[in-house]
């Protein structure tokens, strides 16, 4: 037994899931609201059709009950009156037909929203194991649907005779009546009576309709060990993540130290941490930060800064501070402007200097830079 199956289903249905049971056809209906609908709007269109139904049906009464004589011994004519009665009682039916067809196109996707699943549609043996027909026969789903069958019958019947107890007399009434007017009439009662008879299914619909919400829910529900399978699908194995990561890190890096022999200078704390700055006072407001890094990263980036003669100063408080407050391609705050516009200035000095050969070391120190209190970090 795999270990899914073994543990419980408590965990809810992810939106994966969701969307692949979708895609098989797996969503939430209810027959009976379905049925409730297509039963009353049918009564409801017998009621608002009542004078088109009634006229087509006295217009066949009258075409076949008025034969000729010649007619009589025509063996075509059964066949011919058949099939003129079907064609008028196809063009009068044929809008209730077509409003009939749209609720039940409509109704299902009122609760499960709409889904064509071909693959729902596919032939599959499983479905002829008579194992999982059994299982199916005595599970929750089929108990449900005995115990709807049941309350369908004793509440319809009880409905069904109670409506016809109450128009008893209308319908004895009709055979007093002449045939247009009788027909008019029954097609009121027959509305109406069906349509109190169908209202009572909206009962079993209020029941059943919930139940499929939950039952669909709980068929829904996942393992502990679903969950984090589809996680490993969705979004990787751990150690795929840590690669993918790693691989990130590395090209941020590489583009990173291709900005530091852009630089203007490097403040170092000497060894540990390396922050290199760039400023240019015509496109620029402060001086921003193009790399920086710790331990490796900082070795790196000074021996770029070495071999590209950019400036380090050693400025360990200042060194941590940009390193903590600043991120790639971010201006420093504006608490460091005096500290880092007095290592640019000297930095900016030295340069010239050099040009006329009167330095050649690059390293500078520069400790006492002012440092706001709240921008120290200490080790």
């Amino acid at each position: 037994m795999a270990e899914s199956d073994a543990q419980e289903r408590t965990e809810e249905p992810t939106a994966k899931r969701l969307s692949d049971a979708r895609e098989k056809g797996q969503t939430a209906r209810s027959r009976e609201l379905t049925t409730t609908f297509i039963l009353l709007v049918g009564g409801g269109g017998m009621i608002m059709m009542g004078d088109r139904l009634t006229g087509g049906l006295s217009s066949v009464m009258t075409a076949n009950f008025q034969i000729s004589r010649a007619e009589i011994f025509d063996i075509n004519s059964p066949m011919n009156f058949f099939m003129d009665a079907i064609i008028t009682m196809m063009g009068v039916l044929t809008p209730l037909f077509i409003l009939l067809f749209i609720v039940a196109l409509v109704t299902p996707t009122l609760l499960g929203g709409f889904s064509f699943s071909p693959q729902s549609m596919a032939f599959k043996f499983e479905k002829l194991d008579p194992v999982k027909g059994l299982g199916k026969l005595f599970s929750m789903r089929s108990l449900m649907e005995l115990a709807k069958a049941l309350g369908k019958f004793l509440l319809v019947g009880s409905v069904a005779v109670s409506v016809l107890l109450f128009f008893f007399e209308d319908f004895l009434a009709l055979g007093n009546q002449g045939i247009k007017p009788a027909l008019a009439q029954t097609m009121d009662l027959l509305g109406w009576s069906f349509i109190l008879i169908s209202a009572s299914l909206i009962i079993i619909a209020a029941i059943d309709v919930p139940f499929q919400l939950w039952d669909h829910n709980r068929q829904m529900k996942m393992t502990k060990q679903e969950v984090k399978d589809e996680y490993k699908q969705t979004d990787g194995s751990p150690e795929v993540k840590s690669r993918a990561r790693q691989l990130q890190r590395e090209m941020a890096e590489r583009r990173m130290m291709g900005e530091v022999p852009k630089a203007d200078v490097v403040i170092t704390n000497p060894t540990h941490y390396a922050i290199a700055l760039r400023y240019d006072q015509a496109r620029m407001d402060a001086p921003v930060v193009v790399a920086k890094g710790a331990d490796l990263v900082a070795a790196k980036i000074r021996e770029i800064a070495n071999a590209n003669d950019i400036g380090i100063v050693s400025s360990p408080v200042l060194a941590r501070a940009i390193y903590y407050t600043t991120e790639l391609d971010e201006m420093i705050p504006e608490g460091l402007y005096l500290a880092v516009a007095q290592v640019l200035a000297y930095v900016f000095q030295l340069r010239g200097r050099r040009r006329k050969g009167h330095m050649n070391d690059k390293s500078i120190d520069m400790s006492d830079v002012p440092v706001p209190e709240d921008l120290r970090h200490n080790e």
